[in-house]
């Protein structure tokens, strides 16, 4: 079912009220019961990551990285066994794997006296049991195995997503007999930009003349 801009703004103004959590999804779920899951969570990613990029920066100032630290300390020091960090996400709503980021980073620069790098943080959140902390591991994998929008887990579906949707339309291409080069040919032969498949010999599809197509065209070629 096409979802129109009214629709899309009614759910997006629901979101507008809510936590982002997988209780939230399920709320949005019972709320819009006509939309697909899958339409629902790309909405939910997309508004909620509009929400993150505006307030990205009040979240990493000096004084609020060491605020989420602190109360991190204090409440593992009351109870290690707690979702410390995750219910800190859900209270000052912010995503539950960046919040691990700003944490596990300040970790890291108290046991290390240095700004740790980007690939040694991203290995961690990946692999929690690399963090030389066991309270702190935990934490941190409550938080991305609970993150609805961001974090390791959320990539790996992604991609995993984008992989099927690559070989669907590469089955479907060849079903109707099109012509084309896959995005490792192109970059074979030094392309800039890669897209997923350029047809050698454009089509015209709905008014438009199709040459380039990602696995996010799919629909527009199964009809």
């Amino acid at each position: 079912m096409k979802l129109s801009k009214a629709q899309y703004d009614e759910i997006a103004q629901f979101l507008g009220q809510v936590q982002p959590t997988r209780q939230s999804l399920r709320k949005l779920k019972e709320k819009f019961p006509s939309q697909s899951q899958s339409t629902l969570l790309s909405i939910f990613s997309q508004e909620y990551q509009k929400q993150v990029k505006r307030t990205h920066a009040k979240y990493h100032t000096a004084e609020a990285v060491e605020t989420y630290y602190q109360r991190y300390l204090n409440g593992v020091m009351k109870n290690a066994a707690a979702p410390v960090l995750l219910e800190l996400a859900n209270e000052v709503d912010f995503a539950p794997s960046l919040m691990a980021r700003i944490v596990l980073e300040r970790f890291l620069q108290e046991q290390g006296q240095a700004i740790p790098s980007k690939t040694l943080i991203n290995s961690m959140l990946r692999d929690p049991s690399q963090i030389p902390d066991g309270v702190l591991a935990n934490q941190v994998y409550q938080c991305t195995v609970n993150d609805c929008c961001y974090g390791p887990l959320v990539d790996c579906i992604k991609h995993a997503i984008g992989h099927e949707h690559e070989v669907l339309l590469r089955e479907m291409l060849l079903e109707k007999n099109l012509s084309f080069i896959a995005e490792d040919q192109l970059r074979a032969k030094g392309y800039d930009k890669t897209p997923d498949f350029i047809l050698e010999v454009p089509v015209g599809f709905n008014h438009s003349i199709l040459h380039v197509f990602r696995s996010i065209d799919l629909i527009k070629i199964s009809v």
